[in-house]
C-alpha cells in the first residue's frame, strides 16, 4: 500500500518497521515479480509506450524487452508473466499488479537512474540492479530479479551499501541528459539509427548569410534613404533651381554684379594661395600695395581657404565662387532644417523653415554679398550644441540624449562660421555668449528649485570649455587685424552718422527688392521713397508673416516659447532698424558706443536674419501641428482614400513659401582679364583707378598674384587717395617720379576705360623724355617705369 498526494505522480512506500527503508518492492497477488511504477518525470500528452521512464522487463537470456514489452525472439520472461503486465500506472498511481511507484528512497531492484529513452540505468554495485548506460544496453554481470518475491541477500547488500541521495540525484540527471542526447533505445547492443523529424522537410529553409557585396549595398541604401542624406540632397538640388543660372556659365558670370562679386572671388583665392605658399603673408595681401594688414580692409572668407586652394587664374576663381554661392544656400536651407527638427519640428515644417530661411525675398538683395549668403552656419552650429546638450524646445533638458561628440562639433562650425565675417559672425558670438550665460544661471535656478542635482557631467563641461576656448580664440585671431586697421586708419571706423545713412524705416519690413519676382514689380514705388533701397527691402515674406501668425495660436511649441519665440522677433526688428527706432538710444546706440567691434557694423538692416530665423520656427511649429492633425483625421477616416490628399495639403505651405522666393538676379559677364595684366612686373598701377574698377583688377591679379596698388573694399586709405590724384597727369614727369618713390614698377593703362578721363588725350603721347617705356599689349598700354 503507497501513500502520497494524488495528483502529484510522486507515491512513497510506506514503511513497515525499522527496516523499511531497505525492504523491496511488494509483489503482485499473482506471484508475478513487481515491475518499477511509472516515473513523475513523464512528460504531458505522452503515451505509456512513447515515455521515457517506462521500465525494461527483464529477461531469461539477459536481452531486456524494449519500453515494456516482453521479448518475443528466444527470450522467456520471468515466471511467465507477460511483459504488458509490467506497464506502470500513471500518474503516480499503483501498477496493476500491485507493485510500489518509485520513490527517492525505494531501494528495489528495479529502482534506478531513469534512461530518457525508456530503460531504467543504475550506477554499477548501488542496488544490485545491472546498471544500464544511455544507450539502452545491460552490464554483462547482470542478474534477473527473485521470482517469489522475496528479498535476495545481494539486493540487500546492495540497500544497506546505497549513496547518499544526492549522488542519486546527480547520476539520474546524467543519465536523462546521455539518454536524449543519443535519440532511440538500443536493443541488444545494436544502434537503432535516429529518426529525422517528418515534418522538418516543411520547415522554411534558412536565410543565406548575405555577402560582402550584398552587405555593402545594404549598407549604401539605408545611408541613401536616411533623412539627413535626403535632406541633404535636396538642400542642394534646391539651391540649385532657385539660384539658377548661376552654374549656367559659371566660369564667366557672377550672381547680382560683378563688382563686390569679384572682391569676394579674390579674397578666397588669396587666402587659399598664401596659405599654401607663405602662411605669415595671410592678412599682407598683394593689393592696396603698400599698405599693412590689407586683408582685413572688410570680411575675409578666410573659411572658404580650402576651396582657394584649387585652381589659379580668374575664370578659376569665378567657378569657385559660383559653387561656393550655390553651396552657401543649401547649408543654409540644411543648418535651418537642422535647428528645427532638434528643436521638435516635424519634416515638413523644418523644411518650411529652412526654405524661408534661405530664401527669403530680402535676401535678394544680398545676392552680392556672399559673406551674407553665408549664413548657414549659425543655424547649424546652434543644432549641433542643442543635440550635444539634450536639449529641444519641443521635450526640453533630457539628459540622456546629451553627446559630447556634438558639442565639440557645434563649437567647430560656430568657428569657422566666424572666420566668415564679422558682419553677421559678431552678432552670433555675443548671441552665443548670452546663450551660454542664460543657461548657466536657468541650470543652477532649477537645481536649487528642486534641491536635486541636476545631471550635466564632466566630459560635457569640458566639451564646452575647450570648445568655448577654441570659439573665443579663433574670434580673436580674427579680430587683431581689424583692430591693427583700425589703429592705423582711425578714419575707417564707422559713426553713428554712417549707421543713420543705412538704417531701414518701418516700411522697409513689407518692401521686397527688385529681385524678387513676386512682389519686385509691385513694390517698386515703394523702394523709391526709401533713401537706399539695396539695404532697407527687408520683406521676410508675406507667406511667412501669416505661416508665424498662425503659429502663435496653433502650434507645436507651447505657449511660453512661442511668446519667447515673438519677443525675439520684435526685438530683433528693433534693432534691425538701427537709429530709426527711438533714434536708436535704447537699441542699437548702446550697442555701437559700449560693445568691442560692434562700431564696425555699418548695415543694421542685415540683423533681420535673426528676424527671418525667429519667424522660420514659429511657422515651423504651426506646419508641425497641422501635418500631425491631418495624421490623426486620416487614421480616424473609414474608408481611408482621402488621406493621401490630406497629406499632400501640407505640403502647401512648403510650395508657397519656396514659389514666394524665386528671384529675377541678373548674371552679368565679368569683363575679360587684360593680356598685359597676365605677364605685368609688381609693383604695378592700372589705370583708370576706383572703388569698382579697382575691384576688377583684384580679380585679374589672381595670375601670378603681383603686388598692386589697386583695391577695393569697405573703405579707401588715404594713400591710394593721393595716388589715385597724382596718376591724373600720367605720363608726366611729376607723376612719374611721385610713383617711383611710391615704389610702383609698372603702370597698366586700359583703353577700353580711357574714353571721357585725362588719359584720353595722353595715351599715345611719346615717352622717351621721361626715361620710360611704352608698349603695346592687345587692349592696354604698359609703361615700365
Amino acid at each position: 500500500m503507497t501513500t502520497g498526494q494524488p495528483g502529484t505522480g510522486k507515491a512513497r512506500p510506506t514503511p513497515a518497521g525499522s527496516d523499511a527503508e531497505s525492504r523491496p518492492a511488494a509483489a503482485s497477488g499473482s506471484g508475478a515479480p513487481a515491475q518499477p511504477a511509472r516515473s513523475s518525470d513523464t512528460r504531458f500528452g505522452e503515451s505509456p509506450a512513447e515515455t521515457e521512464s517506462t521500465a525494461a522487463a527483464p529477461a531469461v537470456n539477459g536481452t531486456a524487452a524494449v519500453n515494456g514489452t516482453a521479448a518475443n525472439d528466444s527470450t522467456a520472461a520471468v515466471n511467465s508473466t507477460a511483459a504488458k503486465d509490467s506497464v506502470p500506472a500513471k500518474d503516480g498511481k499503483d501498477s496493476k499488479s500491485g507493485t510500489a511507484a518509485k520513490d527517492s528512497k525505494d531501494n528495489s531492484p528495479a529502482t534506478g537512474s531513469e534512461d530518457s529513452n525508456g530503460g531504467k540505468g543504475s550506477e554499477d554495485g548501488k542496488d544490485g540492479t545491472p546498471a544500464k548506460d544511455s544507450k539502452g544496453s545491460e552490464d554483462a554481470e547482470s542478474s534477473a530479479p527473485p521470482k517469489d518475491g522475496k528479498d535476495s541477500p545481494t539486493q540487500g547488500a546492495a540497500a544497506e551499501a546505497k549513496p547518499p541521495p544526492t549522488r542519486w540525484w546527480r547520476w539520474a540527471g546524467k543519465g536523462k541528459r546521455a539518454g536524449k542526447a543519443d535519440g532511440d533505445t538500443k536493443t541488444d547492443g545494436a544502434a537503432t539509427p535516429v529518426v529525422a523529424d517528418r515534418w522538418e522537410a516543411f520547415a522554411s529553409a534558412p536565410e543565406p548569410r548575405p555577402s560582402v557585396f550584398t552587405r555593402a549595398g545594404r549598407a549604401v541604401g539605408r545611408f541613401l534613404i536616411h533623412e539627413w542624406t535626403l535632406a541633404t540632397l535636396c538642400s542642394v538640388a534646391l539651391a540649385v533651381l532657385m539660384t539658377w543660372p548661376t552654374l549656367r556659365y559659371p566660369r564667366y558670370t557672377l550672381p547680382q554684379d560683378y563688382w563686390d562679386p569679384s572682391l569676394q572671388a579674390w579674397q578666397m583665392a588669396w587666402s587659399g594661395h598664401i596659405l599654401l605658399a607663405d602662411p605669415a603673408r595671410l592678412w599682407q595681401s598683394n593689393t592696396f600695395f603698400p599698405e599693412l594688414w590689407s586683408f582685413a580692409f572688410s570680411d575675409t572668407l578666410l573659411g572658404y581657404a580650402p576651396a582657394g586652394m584649387l585652381g589659379s587664374g580668374p575664370e578659376d576663381a569665378l567657378l569657385r565662387y559660383n559653387i561656393m554661392f550655390v553651396l552657401a544656400h543649401a547649408l543654409a536651407t540644411l543648418g535651418a532644417y537642422a535647428l528645427a527638427r532638434q528643436l521638435g519640428a516635424g519634416r515638413i515644417g523644418a523644411a518650411v523653415a529652412g526654405v524661408s530661411y534661405t530664401y527669403a525675398p530680402w535676401l535678394l538683395a544680398q545676392a552680392g554679398h556672399l559673406h551674407v549668403i553665408s549664413n548657414g552656419g549659425i543655424p547649424l552650429a546652434l543644432a549641433m550644441l542643442a543635440r550635444g546638450h539634450g536639449w529641444s524646445l519641443r521635450h526640453g533638458y533630457r539628459p540622456e540624449r546629451r553627446h559630447d561628440g556634438w558639442v565639440y562639433a557645434g563649437w567647430l562650425v560656430a568657428a569657422w562660421q566666424l572666420s566668415l565675417g564679422f558682419g553677421i559672425g559678431l552678432p552670433f558670438a555675443y548671441f552665443l555668449a548670452g546663450a551660454v550665460l542664460v543657461a548657466v544661471v536657468l541650470f543652477y535656478t532649477r537645481r536649487l528649485r528642486t534641491r536635486q542635482p541636476v545631471p550635466f557631467g564632466r566630459r560635457l563641461f569640458v566639451a564646452d570649455v575647450l570648445g568655448g576656448l577654441f570659439f573665443a580664440g579663433v574670434g580673436a585671431l580674427m579680430a587683431y587685424p581689424f583692430f591693427q586697421v583700425t589703429k592705423l586708419h582711425p578714419y575707417a571706423e564707422r559713426t553713428i552718422a554712417d549707421i543713420s545713412i543705412f538704417s531701414p524705416p518701418a516700411s522697409g519690413f513689407v518692401t521686397a527688392p527688385s529681385e524678387s519676382r513676386i512682389w519686385g514689380g509691385l513694390h517698386e514705388g515703394a523702394r523709391a521713397a526709401l533713401p537706399w533701397h539695396p539695404e532697407m527691402t527687408l520683406l521676410p515674406g508675406f507667406v511667412l508673416y501669416a505661416l508665424a501668425l498662425g503659429g502663435l495660436f496653433f502650434s507645436a511649441w507651447r505657449l511660453r516659447h512661442r511668446l519667447l519665440l515673438l519677443a525675439g522677433v520684435l526685438v530683433t526688428m528693433a534693432f534691425a532698424m538701427g537709429t530709426r527706432f527711438f533714434d536708436g538710444t535704447v537699441t542699437y546706440v548702446p550697442l555701437f558706443e559700449h560693445v568691442p567691434g560692434w562700431s564696425a557694423l555699418r548695415t543694421p538692416g542685415r540683423l533681420m536674419l535673426w528676424t527671418t530665423l525667429l519667424l522660420g520656427l514659429l511657422a515651423a511649429g504651426a506646419v508641425t501641428a497641422l501635418t500631425d492633425r491631418v495624421r490623426e483625421l486620416t487614421a480616424q477616416r473609414i474608408p481611408s482614400w482621402p488621406g493621401p490628399w490630406l497629406r499632400m495639403a501640407t505640403l502647401l505651405p512648403l510650395l508657397l513659401v519656396t514659389v514666394e522666393g524665386l528671384n529675377t538676379t541678373p548674371h552679368p559677364v565679368v569683363p575679360t582679364q587684360p593680356a598685359a595684366m597676365r605677364s605685368a612686373q609688381g609693383p604695378l598701377l592700372v589705370l583708370p583707378s576706383n572703388q569698382s574698377l579697382d575691384q576688377h583688377v583684384m580679380l585679374w591679379s589672381t595670375s601670378g598674384f603681383p603686388d598692386v596698388v589697386n583695391g577695393g573694399s569697405g573703405f579707401t586709405p588715404r594713400q591710394l587717395n593721393d595716388v589715385r590724384r597724382a596718376s591724373q597727369s600720367f605720363p608726366d614727369r611729376t607723376s612719374v617720379e611721385y610713383l617711383r618713390l611710391y615704389g610702383v614698377r609698372t603702370v597698366v593703362l586700359l583703353r577700353g576705360q580711357v574714353p571721357g578721363t585725362p588719359w584720353e588725350l595722353t595715351i599715345d603721347a611719346p615717352v622717351e623724355s621721361l626715361g620710360i617705356t611704352r608698349e603695346d599689349v592687345g587692349d592696354a598700354v604698359v609703361y615700365r617705369l
